[in-house]
């Protein structure tokens, strides 16, 4: 069932379960193995195999959108589609004769509004950030659709009716990223360097896939038709959404591997949705050419995105053009790692020393940073993929490194992770960071708006003391109180001090975390319609500067798992950053890489364990209590070995 006045687009979070357990393991074996021997630098080594590096033609592009016009002709309904490569570049922007020019975003259940107040956004944004979305969540093993999006990203997982109770979606959050303000996206005056920002966000509603070519992802395909922007809130039925089988339709020729398609891949059990809608049922689009597409609608311009100029080519992911390319030996020591570039061959995020000396005794070295991003990169190769197929598959992440401004001492990935996840893991990094810092209560009381009553709501909740440093904060920990229950899914609980109450609660007004940018997001919406001649600024949230110009939340604020803060003792010197597998890997990756750089070294490592988030409980009333979470490691994760607790008693 599609919901009504389109429950918003954009794509949330990540399994919080509440537990009972402590320290930093994520569930309990009576015999937990012995902890993991720190292992020397890495050395060069050919764990994967990069994608081809090929892209779509014009020609190809002209093809897409043709073929959605054919499919929205045969409906008659006139839609507008978008067609964009694999790091965000829009490449066509297609709008048909009679196509609804605005998409209404959701209420909330009881109609207040606080955050988007009945804002409705251009269809050509939409048609943008789905076909992003396609793009951005998927890869050589994982296929997934802005519907797949719709089933991650709600209170509950899988949403439906039937399953009020159960614990929200693993990408719980996730549609607050790639924001147009963030300062890791790039801008249309780029070039071609990637990944670029979305109008929106990630989207959820139905009407956006990826596209493949030679199975390589080259891009994704989004439509708007039904002049709505929403999502799916029952997976348990079959729709007929006409935004879902125009973009289909622009797909063929193009389709994703069946074998890696959303619906062959499994999370807790629960096979993921990638469309409603089967190719057979398609109308035939045998001969469809863009020229006589171009007689039914225009190429159209939309500011800060696509010049309207002609159809475009994609830029092949992977090449120095794309901006995210393989490292060179100067830059990583291990050789499948990729980074991101300027596009004339220099890294944009070198590793690097901590910028914060005016603030910490003794930042983070270039040294320390290097073993950090080496280890955790390391227990990424020996881990099993959660989200990828064939079964056994290495996991593919993105790993980020910030200090405690937020500045970025690091950025690497594996050659085929997901694109979302480079946005994400920055996210994550600098959210552990500023959860953990003694400046966050600071910072969110000089705050605009409604920011201020977020953290009045944590001293209410975990006292005076909340957000001052005296815990560290994954944002695993984070996420168990940026949720609309607290316990996560228990109907009928009040929400978490960092979220709305589920009355006002939709998934573009989640708490803390779209309060802190829906004033940038309005600010971009209003520059891409022409209503203002300024965009939002490179930074986002009014936050104030941890240093002139500089923002600890400059690309906002992540609310679902993959992050571990970083400590010298017990002063916080940064945040470490995981996107683009399972959640539980993302945990492991960083907790396990941190703690052996730091027996590498000596000096830093992982918080300590009573300074962590997961020893503080949380009366609930009637004598029941619950302890936070900190990080949560899958039970046997590794390829090459079958060590089980694997972080337990770290």
């Amino acid at each position: 069932m599609r919901r009504v006045r389109g429950g918003t687009a954009l794509l949330s979070a990540a399994t919080l379960v509440l537990a009972s357990c402590g320290g930093g393991g994520g569930g309990g074996s009576p015999t937990p193995s012995p902890s993991p021997t720190p292992t020397p630098a890495p050395t060069a080594s050919a764990s994967y195999t990069p994608p081809a590096q090929i892209a779509l033609t014009s020609a190809e592009v002209g093809q897409v959108v043709a073929q959605a016009v054919a499919q929205a002709g045969a409906l008659s309904r006139p839609a507008t589609i978008a067609v964009v490569d694999r790091v965000g570049n829009v490449l066509a922007v297609f709008r048909m004769n009679g196509a609804p020019a605005l998409a209404s975003l959701p209420d909330a259940p009881n109609g207040a509004n606080v955050d988007i107040q009945g804002l409705d956004v251009p269809s050509e944004a939409g048609a943008i950030a789905k076909a992003i979305t396609g793009a951005y969540l998927s890869s050589g093993g994982n296929a997934f659709s802005t519907r797949t999006a719709s089933m991650i990203v709600q209170e509950h997982f899988p949403p439906a009716p039937s399953t009020a109770g159960l614990e929200s979606g693993p990408l719980f959050g996730v549609q607050f990223s790639q924001l147009p303000c963030s300062d890791l996206a790039a801008r249309l005056a780029a070039g071609s360097i990637g990944p670029k920002r979305s109008p929106l966000g990630l989207s959820a509603d139905p009407g956006g896939f990826p596209l493949y070519k030679n199975g390589v992802l080259v891009g994704g395909v989004g439509v708007i038709a039904d002049g709505i922007y929403g999502f799916d809130a029952n997976v348990l039925d079959v729709e007929s959404d006409v935004d879902e089988m125009i973009a289909l339709a622009g797909t063929v020729g193009f389709e994703a591997p069946a074998n890696i398609r959303a619906d062959r891949i499994f999370v807790d059990g629960t096979s993921l949705r990638y469309s409603d809608t089967a190719y057979s049922s398609l109308a035939n689009s045998t001969g469809t050419n863009f020229a006589a597409a171009d007689a039914l609608g225009d190429l159209v311009p939309v500011t800060g995105y696509y010049p309207a100029a002609g159809l475009f080519a994609g830029t092949a992911y992977g090449s120095e053009a794309s901006g995210v390319r393989a490292s060179t030996a100067a830059e990583f020591s291990n050789r499948d790692a990729f980074v991101l570039s300027n596009g004339a061959g220099t890294a944009r995020y070198p590793i690097r020393a901590g910028t914060d000396a005016g603030d910490v005794a003794q930042p983070l070295s270039a040294a320390e940073a290097q073993a950090i991003l080496e280890e955790a990169f390391k227990v990424m190769t020996r881990a099993r993929a959660q989200i990828r197929q064939p079964l056994e598959s290495r996991a593919q992440v993105s790993i980020s490194l910030v200090d405690t401004r937020g500045q970025v001492l690091g950025i690497v990935r594996s050659p085929d992770a997901p694109v979302f996840g480079i946005d994400v893991s920055l996210q994550k990094a600098r959210t552990a960071n500023f959860m953990s810092g003694p400046f966050a209560a600071a910072q969110l009381a000089g705050g605009g708006g409604e920011v201020p009553q977020f953290l009045a709501n944590m001293r209410a909740f975990l006292g005076a003391t909340a957000l001052t440093g005296t815990h560290a904060f994954a944002d695993r920990s984070g996420g168990n109180l940026a949720r609309p229950y607290f316990p996560d899914g228990e109907v009928g609980r009040p929400n978490g001090p960092l979220s709305r109450p589920i009355a006002q609660f939709n998934p573009f007004s989640t708490g803390l975390q779209s309060a802190l940018v829906l004033g940038n997001l309005g600010q971009h919406l209003a520059f891409v319609t022409g209503a203002s001649a300024t965009d939002t600024p490179q930074r986002c949230t009014d936050l104030p500067d941890a240093a002139p110009g500089q923002k600890r939340l400059a690309n906002g604020l992540q609310i679902f798992p993959g992050s571990v803060p970083v400590y010298r003792g017990t002063q916080l010197v940064g945040g470490l950053g995981i996107s683009g597998d399972g959640i539980d890997q993302d945990d492991m990756i960083g907790f396990l890489g941190l703690h052996n750089a730091g027996s590498r070294l000596g000096g830093f490592g992982n918080a300590p364990v009573a300074m962590r988030a997961d020893q503080i409980v949380v009366a609930l009333g009637g004598g029941q209590s619950v302890r936070l979470r900190y990080i949560s490691c899958p039970f046997a994760p590794f390829l090459d070995t079958a060590d089980q607790n694997v972080c337990q008693d770290l």
